[in-house]
Formats: structure tokens, C-alpha cells, sequence
């Protein structure tokens, strides 16, 4: 198998074509119907990743990638109805890893789930990064600040690797979707923009000043060299 998936979505025959095409992927997948449902699963099954629709019954999907979000740090996949810039980025800085709109191609959804598990499952023993009291191994897939482990979603982790892996350079947006999303990644820019403010809140001691994700007015972000 390659990998256990959670699916969390309320219309049954919804439910039906996702457990199609990711079972003709290889994929093993539970189905759950409502939002308490899902996290008792989560929580039992500790899946390789959950795809939630926003709108159930019980715990909507918000409320359940909120919980998730704190608990773990699974990857998570949004599908909702909302497919307005503001519903997408609310989403995302919840935790979620990506955000689909309805209606979907199935073999969109399939290969959005392929290419995050790739990326969260991407590893290398000999990457560790250090800027300051930050730092990132990539083979342990871990980020420690003064010592203390921080939790990251799969995202902000390939963005943060990114940054750490070449400091000092500026990265536009759309060269830091790349390196987290994955080339074939058709988003928002502006999710990167959430991904970092989510970042600082749990790495910088002062969020108006900070000290190791940079803004490059005009391009991006960069991850200061000169700690």
C-alpha cells in the first residue's frame, strides 16, 4: 500500500469516487461521515494523511483541521463548495496543507494527494540546516528553536527547508510553492504569505521585527544570513 488516507466527506457518492481512484492508486482508505467521526479516526488510525470537506455534519472541516492541526502535524487536504480567495487562505492558516474547490477532477485530487505525500515522505540523512538558534534537519524531518522542537505542517516545513537551505537568497512566492507544493502545484501565491506569517508566530520572539524570515519587498522572503 502506499499509504493509509482518511477521507472525511458526508456525500456518499462523493465518498464512492474518492475511495475509487485512490484505492486504484494503491492507497488504503477509511471513510468517515461526519466531523467527530473523523477525529476519533484520525486519532486511532493515525492516518498518512486526511481529506476533509469543509461542510459536515456534527464538527464541520475547519473545527476538525483545527483539532488535527494541534494534535499532529498529518497532512491535511481541504474540499469544499467556498472556492473564494478569503475561504481558501482561512483554510490554510488553519493548517491545511492544500485546499480543493468543488467541483474537482478526481485525478487532480489524486495526484495533489501523490505529490504532498512525496514531499512529506522526501527524505535526506545528511541535510541539517543552522541559522542561529534555529535549526532544521530534513532527514528526521524535525525544527528545533533554543533547543525546543516546533511544530511545522508539511508546508511550512518545505518552506522553511527552502529558506534554510540557501540563506541570504530571496525567493519569490511562486519559487517557494514550488519547493513545498511541487512543480506540478497550480495555487495561490498568496499562501505562501500565510504559510510564513504561521511560521513567525511559532519561531520569532518579536513579530514586528524579525529576526529569521525576512521579507524582500517586491520578490518574497529569505531567510536572514546575518545571525
Amino acid at each position: 500500500m502506499n499509504g493509509r488516507i482518511l477521507v472525511a466527506e458526508d456525500d456518499p457518492k462523493q465518498a464512492d469516487l474518492i475511495r475509487l481512484y485512490l484505492e486504484r492508486e494503491g492507497y488504503a482508505v477509511v471513510i468517515t461521515t461526519d466531523g467527530r467521526q473523523a477525529l476519533d479516526e484520525a486519532r486511532r488510525r493515525a492516518p498518512d494523511l486526511v481529506l476533509l470537506d469543509v461542510m459536515m455534519p456534527r464538527v464541520d472541516g475547519l473545527d476538525v483541521c483545527r483539532i488535527l492541526r494541534y494534535e499532529s502535524d498529518v497532512p491535511i487536504v481541504m474540499l469544499t463548495a467556498r472556492s473564494t480567495e478569503d475561504d481558501m487562505l482561512l483554510g490554510l492558516d488553519l493548517g491545511a496543507d492544500d485546499y480543493i474547490a468543488k467541483p474537482y477532477s478526481p485525478r487532480e485530487l489524486v495526484a495533489r494527494i501523490r505529490t504532498i505525500l512525496r514531499r512529506t515522505n522526501l527524505r535526506d540523512d545528511n541535510q541539517q540546516f543552522t541559522i542561529g538558534e534555529l535549526v532544521i534537519d530534513t532527514g528526521r524531518h524535525e525544527v528545533h528553536l533554543r533547543g525546543s522542537l516546533v511544530e511545522c505542517t508539511p508546508k511550512e516545513f518545505g518552506i522553511l527547508a527552502a529558506l534554510l537551505g540557501s540563506p541570504g537568497r530571496a525567493f519569490t512566492r511562486l519559487q517557494l510553492l514550488e519547493e513545498a507544493f511541487g512543480f506540478d502545484y497550480d495555487g495561490l501565491e498568496r499562501t505562501v504569505d500565510v504559510h510564513v506569517a504561521n511560521l513567525r508566530k511559532k519561531l520569532e520572539p518579536d513579530l514586528a521585527k524579525p529576526t529569521y524570515l525576512l521579507t524582500v519587498y517586491g520578490v518574497g522572503y529569505k531567510c536572514n544570513d546575518q545571525i
